[in-house]
């Protein structure tokens, strides 16, 4: 068994790599809201790792719950993943997920100050795994999925600031704990976007939003998203540092560069790659800033 879960994270989940993501999301969003609300005195102990597993161990989570609920999909058009192939059993990960989430619930219950919102957080994840109970009608859709299954990304951002904000004792409402909210779920919905966006001659059996509503309009709706994205990024680090707000545009410059080439010619490379990447860059930044401010205050 542990065999076969090797197999299954080495090549749809890798740990380790995965786990620092966990850590540095919760830190991003954690020292925006902190920073932007003017506090520079931090009380950092173990809650704070608890907190970046918890995301790791969600996203762990959901990425099986995906591959059980698209396994007959995924035997069709993708045989040779993992769970598909046979090579990593439904039980190998059945048994796997029943303990991650025990650990979990167990960590957030007894160390955590918002487990009600850990309990949400949660709770939409398994309606998730189930298709909000509206299967057929859902898997039909793209759309319809990606409007119910996205929100997932703002609500994992506001487990995240519910927890900042009773453990520094920080107004919940305001416009800062806004923008966070919305920062790392842009991201998410350009790539969820992005990845099913295809030059027509490379368009199979695989629904996918190029196919729907063309990869001209697809990539326009993206772009339009990307802007909007960077629009809450330099909203929250104008006061902390107007250099990273300059490379921040740079990098959506470029971005948009590279969607203006694909609008035109969509066989030059596959959009998503260059999403990731400018998605990687993004938050490097926006990490950046946080540190920079941290060791030498506002420039």
């Amino acid at each position: 068994m542990l065999k076969r879960l090797n197999i299954y994270f080495k090549e749809m989940y890798p740990i380790i790599p995965r786990l620092l993501l966990g850590i540095i999301v919760f830190g991003e969003i954690y020292f925006i809201v902190l920073l932007n609300n003017g506090v520079t005195e931090f009380r950092i102990n173990y809650q704070e790792f608890i907190g970046g597993f918890t995301v790791f161990s969600f996203l762990l989570w959901l990425r099986i719950a995906d591959d059980f609920k698209d396994y007959e999909l995924d035997c069709r058009l993708f045989s040779s993943r993992p769970l598909p192939s046979g090579r990593v059993k439904k039980r190998d990960l059945a048994i796997f997920v029943g303990i991650l989430i025990a650990v979990t619930v167990a960590l957030n219950a007894v160390f955590m100050n918002n487990f009600w919102f850990f309990l949400f957080l949660y709770v939409y994840g398994t309606l998730m795994s189930l298709w909000f109970f509206s299967k057929k009608k859902i898997q039909k859709s793209l759309p319809l999925a990606l409007v119910t299954h996205n929100p997932v990304q703002m609500i994992m951002n506001v487990y995240i600031i519910s927890f900042t904000c009773i453990k520094y004792g920080l107004s919940a409402w305001t416009l800062t704990n806004f923008l966070a909210a919305w920062t790392l779920y842009f991201p998410a919905l350009i790539w969820e976007v992005s990845r099913k966006i295809r030059a027509p001659k490379d368009e199979t059996e695989y629904v996918t939003y190029s196919k729907l509503f063309g990869y001209q309009k697809s990539t326009v709706f993206v772009l339009v998203l990307t802007w909007v994205d960077i629009l809450t990024n330099v909203l929250l680090v104008w006061n902390l540092n107007k250099i990273s707000v300059v490379a921040l545009l740079l990098n959506t410059g470029w971005m948009t560069l590279k969607f203006m080439q694909f609008i035109k010619d969509p066989t030059r490379f596959k959009i998503v790659d260059k999403v990731e990447r400018y998605t990687y860059i993004q938050e490097t930044m926006m990490l950046l800033t946080v540190a920079a401010f941290l060791v030498i205050g506002k420039v």
